[in-house]
């Protein structure tokens, strides 16, 4: 079986993980250039993550699963408290809508997952830096660490240990890996 995580975010991925052969692979959320107003802005190219998903699924017995997301407060470097900006968030919640709609639309299975939820299953024994699930990901796949390397590629690991935790949760084997 096929299982797909998705991290939605504009420098997410998706992670492809086949459970028979252990094979990983990734794709970068695929975004394109457009201008507004007088600034140039990227955002989620709809189209790519369309012929993506196609790709990925069609015909294969798969499982997507998508982490759920949600704009929140979060807290400056001075300790006041900050808060995504309504366009940040307005676009942070369209990107996820975007990936959600593009599932049912092909009609893939997926189910959405918080990431408390499976980050207390996967980073168990980890910190709570940004930085943690790329750790943890490489010591799990040591032969996708070349795919992990650079700080920003945290939206890979974070898709990678979903797909595993997914496919943790469908067999019921939330034991050691």
């Amino acid at each position: 079986m096929i299982f797909c995580g998705v991290d939605p975010g504009l420098t997410g991925a998706i992670c492809v993980l086949d459970s028979e052969t252990k094979e990983v692979s990734f794709v970068d959320t695929p975004v394109v250039e457009v201008r507004v107003g007088k600034k140039m802005k990227h955002q989620q190219d709809v189209y790519a993550m369309v012929r993506i998903l196609r790709a990925i699924c069609s015909g294969k017995d798969v499982m997507v699963v998508i982490e759920k997301v949600n704009a929140m407060p979060g807290t400056g470097a001075g300790g006041e408290r900050q808060s995504m900006g309504a366009t940040s968030a307005f676009n942070f919640g369209l990107g996820y809508g975007e990936w959600l709609g593009i599932l049912a639309a092909l009609e893939i299975p997926h189910q959405q997952v918080h990431p408390r939820t499976w980050k207390s299953v996967m980073m168990q024994d980890s910190t709570k830096e940004k930085d943690a699930s790329r750790v943890k990901a490489m010591q799990l796949f040591p032969l996708s660490a070349k795919d992990l390397t650079r700080k920003k590629d945290h939206g890979r690991a974070d898709a990678l240990l979903m797909a595993l935790w997914a496919s943790k949760v469908s067999t019921n084997n939330l034991g050691d890996f």
